[in-house]
């Protein structure tokens, strides 16, 4: 399956506006595909304020965050993976979601096994649940 991370972007940006609040992307600037400001950068990480009234021609994708926005009076074009996006938040409460770090081959490699897959004879069955009536 594809990362979820875009659509939680999209919905919690989307509840974060609805409760009259300002939506903050907290970003690991140092992941690739990364493109913003790099002196606005702090330890690695910058936080983008992405309010529609800071920013221009946002569009949440599932393969990007693109928008332009303006640093010191200058207009960038900035870019980021989803993947890239560690957490967004609400700035005048902190209420929002910080984003696990994803492994992009541990998708890949688990599988959940299927009724259709033999099973080992010599596992013990599970007993069926049953219900009583309690007086």
């Amino acid at each position: 399956m594809t990362s979820n991370r875009p659509y939680l972007i999209r919905a919690l940006f989307d509840w974060i506006l609805d409760n009259g609040m300002t939506p903050h992307l907290l970003v690991d600037a140092e992941s690739p595909g990364v493109f913003v400001p790099r002196s606005y950068i702090d330890d690695g990480r910058i936080v983008l304020n992405v309010a529609p009234s800071a920013v221009h021609g946002l569009v949440i994708g599932n393969d990007a965050v693109r928008f332009s926005a303006r640093f010191g009076g200058v207009a960038h074009q900035v870019e980021i993976p989803p993947g890239a996006v560690l957490g967004i938040y609400a700035r005048e409460n902190g209420h929002g979601m910080l984003f696990p770090d994803e492994d992009p081959g541990a998708a890949e490699d688990q599988t959940v096994p299927t009724d259709s897959e033999p099973s080992d004879s010599t596992e013990a069955k599970p007993k069926r649940p049953s219900l009583r009536v309690v007086k």
